[in-house]
């Protein structure tokens, strides 16, 4: 029998119609399943279950009378510590920050909360969101719940690590380089990498965007269906449309589909990592789909430059920052930051032709194929203690080859499980579309969760 913890948001919501079960049966359920994982994987920041659980019976109450308030209504979610909740500090994963508590809920969180959702909490996230890791100088170390020896990535830390270990079925997370799907290859989980603008955020920037974090594409594609709504608070935030989220299953006959094993630029993809995603790929073929190579398209040069922009980019921030206040920033992110001091006007010219390069050179590479397979990282999870798979600060971006490119170019692209390594560690194969086929990203991800059959068991505390 399926436990109240393992059910999916869909699950929950049929529930609830059919009076067979009760949002406050369900969140008591998820917060005593909380209970017995947070001590040791530390994925939240400012649980209140208190409120939640006010949430529940309020939401309950409306289920009673027949009257729920949205899609969402009375399903638990989480969401990531930097996406502003009226009420709760955003201290952006560093001890560094002053707690001042938000005056309003970002675009997502209002979006979520006007759909009934009952938010449990925060999840974590390392300093500025700028490592692929649980590591911050503000919250404890946030470790993955397969294993607590190892990393569950980054930034959205918490996010992932709760999705797999069920607390509860919806999380939000953000993504600028690969920030929702680098956790979600290692953790197990799916997540979608939406268009640019196709879920507003507060504030925006390049490449920024908002994603579901779930365990199911059905899930992602419920929640995408609330948060993809135009808000005047993100000026890039693309107009209203009418998109079909329902994850129906689409199958890859006829389409042409290219596999990405070489991202031209850091780590070497391992070798399990990419017997997996060959998997994958022989997979889509055998159902009619036609696979080719898709070459390299990114350069050495492209990820120097931009890690060198984002380093100036947090300069920036870290040298407003007093004495005291920069001595509280974790010491690697830190000495990244001081790396972007005193860049020339030229050189950060260069970097900002980089990344228009480097968007040229994803659409082009990208856009003879109808959807694009790649690894999500070239490389499985690492150890919990480290801020990146390298370890070293002078190469923090090595792994974000494949992933980086769509936040570029605006792409929408998913990650979904394809796999475990010997000592099981999750394996995420990643699935690109075309700008604004977010639904279409979606639909082939359904397919292949189904085509892939089951993963493992989820983990238990």
């Amino acid at each position: 029998m399926t436990e109240i913890v393992d059910l999916s948001a869909r699950e929950l919501l049929a529930g609830y119609r059919a009076r067979k079960l009760s949002p406050v049966e369900v969140l008591d359920a998820v917060v005593a399943h909380i209970g017995r994982w947070e001590p040791q994987l530390k994925a939240l920041y400012a649980p209140d279950f208190g409120a939640a659980r006010k949430a529940a019976e309020a939401s309950a109450a409306r289920w009673k009378a027949g009257a729920p308030e949205g899609a969402l209504e009375g399903v638990p979610i989480t969401i990531k510590e930097n996406i502003a909740t009226r009420g709760v500090p955003v201290p952006l994963g560093t001890a560094a920050t002053p707690l001042v508590p938000a005056a309003n809920d970002a675009p997502p969180a209002a979006r979520v909360r006007e759909a009934g959702a009952v938010i449990l909490a925060k999840t974590t996230m390392p300093d500025y969101g700028m490592l692929s890791s649980g590591r911050s100088s503000f919250h404890p170390l946030t470790r993955n719940p397969w294993n607590l020896a190892w990393n569950p990535g980054g930034s959205s830390a918490g996010a992932g690590a709760a999705a797999a270990a069920g607390y509860g079925p919806l999380h939000l997370g953000t993504d600028i380089g690969g920030s929702v799907r680098l956790p979600a290859s290692w953790n197990g989980i799916f997540t979608l990498k939406p268009s640019n603008g196709r879920a507003p955020v507060d504030p925006p920037y390049f490449g920024r965007v908002v994603g579901p974090m779930t365990r199911s594409v059905g899930d992602s594609a419920l929640l995408m269906s609330v948060i993809a709504r135009p808000d005047v608070r993100d000026f890039t935030s693309l107009p209203a449309a009418d998109i079909d989220w329902s994850a129906a299953p689409r199958e890859p006959r006829g389409l042409r589909i290219g596999l990405h094993l070489d991202a031209g630029c850091g780590l070497a993809v391992e070798p399990q990592v990419r017997a997996a995603v060959e998997a994958a790929a022989r997979l889509f073929e055998s159902a009619g789909a036609i696979v080719e190579p898709c070459a390299a398209f990114l350069t050495p040069d492209m990820l120097r430059l931009q890690d060198l922009y984002w380093r100036v980019r947090g300069w920036l921030d870290f040298s407003a920052l007093d004495h005291a206040a920069q001595a509280r920033v974790l010491p690697f992110i830190a000495d990244w930051c001081r790396a972007g001091a005193d860049v020339s006007g030229t050189t950060l010219m260069r970097c900002l032709n980089s990344y228009m390069a480097m968007r040229a050179a994803t659409v082009a590479a990208t856009g003879r194929f109808d959807y694009v397979l790649s690894p999500v990282s070239p490389v499985p999870t690492y150890a919990a203690e480290w801020p990146s798979p390298t370890n070293d600060v002078r190469r923090p971006l090595e792994h974000i080859g494949f992933t980086m490119p769509y936040n570029m170019s605006e792409q929408p692209a998913s990650s979904i499980n394809c796999g475990y390594t010997s000592d099981g560690k999750p394996i995420g194969l990643q699935i690109a579309g075309h700008r604004f086929d977010d639904s279409g990203v979606m639909a082939l991800s359904a397919w292949y969760e189904t085509a892939r059959g089951p993963q493992k068991p989820w983990p238990r505390p």
